[in-house]
């Protein structure tokens, strides 16, 4: 993974805990930082008390991009969502992910930490930080998608 972003917040509800341990420690070892904001267990919790305080971070340019997990990354991603900057994606695959960002632009992705391997998450992630925003006609997309502007 390249090293554009070097401190990468993540958080998750009890859905998404095993996953998130997984890409931390596997991140980690190849010298990326992370700001988790919990969950701390697999204890079950309500996933927008994890989820907001990375859409935030990311929404107010304190970091470029996040990663968020529950269990069908929908809850999520819908909750990411819900901030003015925040173009996130739910991503189930490398090609999709490849496309949120080639496309979309998308800042935040939103994992389903009970319907993929742990495996290809980690190779989603690197995609998704590794891959740039296109730009071109997908400019004017995007800038559409904010409410009130």
């Amino acid at each position: 993974m390249g090293k554009k972003q070097q401190i990468i917040p993540i958080g998750s509800d009890h859905g998404g805990f095993e996953m998130k341990q997984y890409l931390i420690e596997n991140f980690s070892k190849e010298g990326f930082e992370f700001k988790d904001y919990g969950t701390f267990s697999e204890a079950s919790v309500d996933y927008p008390d994890f989820v907001h305080p990375v859409a935030k971070a990311v929404n107010d340019g304190e970091f470029e991009k996040g990663i968020v997990i529950c269990g069908s990354g929908q809850g999520a991603n819908m909750t990411a969502n819900k901030y003015q900057n925040i173009r996130s994606a739910l991503c189930w695959n490398l090609e999709q992910t490849e496309l949120a960002r080639l496309h979309n632009d998308a800042n935040i992705m939103a994992i389903p930490g009970r319907f993929i391997e742990f495996e290809l998450a980690a190779e989603m992630v690197k995609k998704f930080f590794t891959t740039d925003f296109e730009g071109g006609r997908h400019i004017n997309r995007i800038e559409k998608i904010p409410v009130g502007i």
